[in-house]
């Protein structure tokens, strides 16, 4: 059994483990309240884009009328033989399950693309540490390479998640989008944490490339979140005072939605396919920025609720230990006690 000592000095070690626990929870929700703004201030802006590139395709052809091609070489659809996948992960850890369920998912992704030359960009340390160790780093394939089918890792982004920029998504966009319109990838996926409110979260699997219709996310997986992980949820944004309720977007989206649903016959003055090769790309590069924004907000929130569990557990183990160490102090007592009693008695 212990002695009191020992249980003292692990008592006083799970109190400065609690502090710090509850510290970093606090910390959590209050970065969570500024993702979640960041994340609602991009939105009106991709929905307005949005709803212009469907405006535009109501009114103008996609397809040439004669070869039924695409204008744009980011609405043509091949045989997925080359796939890139982008995993968005955190760069810290103690968030719970957050990016465990973001690595699972890709190597379940991974392994149903078996026997496909699969290519790798990795935004944050977790997921970068996670793959790199089992796929090797590599140069990125070119159209015309004849090598055998591998998965490799073509690009890391670290340490970009702490101020996520709209130029960071940008050229990110931009590589990739050069990449599908030379054709050394037919296919590209993005993973992420989507994020609608503390208790509504969700991991996705979606399509970028190719652009089947606009407007209509693509999503090929999508896991939801446990009652359990809804119930721990609520509680941490109850004791840290954070918002549970989804922000309304009925109505950005309604005022957005009227650009293209008005019966205007609008006159763009550049060709069809000059406004598509100026906004398609601004699409892509918007659906990525609205990726990193959400993941940011939903491991800011996977944060808080990992800590605020942390913080019960420790304060259960104090309490656990504190009756621990009352029991051995009544037992020496008790023992201290018997022992003058007995001596009192032999003399």
């Amino acid at each position: 059994m212990p002695n009191i000592l020992d249980i003292r000095r692990r008592i006083r070690s799970v109190i400065n483990t609690r502090q710090i626990t509850k510290a970093m929870k606090m910390v959590s929700a209050a970065k969570l309240r500024r993702a979640q703004d960041r994340a609602l201030a991009a939105r009106p802006y991709a929905q307005m884009l949005t709803n212009v590139l469907k405006s535009l395709v109501s009114r103008a052809e996609i397809y040439d009328p004669e070869t039924g091609e695409p204008k744009h070489p980011l609405l043509a659809q091949r045989p997925e033989q080359n796939v890139l996948l982008i995993v968005v992960t955190g760069d810290k850890g103690l968030a719970g399950a957050f990016n465990t369920n973001i690595l699972k998912a890709a190597m379940q992704f991974l392994g149903e693309k078996s026997g496909k030359n699969i290519e790798i960009e990795t935004i944050g340390r977790k997921g970068r540490d996670f793959l790199r160790r089992r796929f090797p780093m590599a140069e990125p394939r070119t159209a015309e390479s004849t090598e055998p089918p591998r998965t490799t890792v073509i690009g890391e982004q670290i340490g970009v998640l702490n101020k996520v920029d709209h130029a960071l998504a940008s050229r990110l966009a931009e590589r990739v989008i050069a990449r599908y319109a030379e054709g050394a990838v037919d296919a590209v996926y993005l993973i992420f944490n989507e994020f609608k409110s503390v208790i509504q979260q969700r991991l996705v699997l979606e399509v970028v490339l190719p652009i089947a219709k606009i407007g209509v996310i693509d999503v090929k997986q999508a896991r939801e979140q446990s009652e359990k992980e809804k119930y721990e949820a609520r509680k941490a944004a109850v004791s840290a005072g954070v918002g549970m309720r989804a922000p309304s977007e009925e109505e950005i989206a309604a005022k957005a939605a009227r650009f293209g649903a008005e019966k205007v016959d609008y006159i763009y003055e550049q060709p069809p396919g000059e406004l598509f090769r100026d906004l398609l790309p601004k699409y892509v590069g918007i659906q990525i920025f609205h990726a990193l924004l959400e993941s940011v907000a939903a491991e800011h929130a996977a944060r808080m609720t990992a800590m605020e569990a942390a913080t019960n557990n420790a304060t259960d183990m104090i309490d656990s230990l504190t009756l621990a160490m009352n029991r051995v102090r009544q037992a020496k007592i008790t023992k201290e006690i018997i022992e003058i009693v007995s001596g009192a008695a032999a003399l």
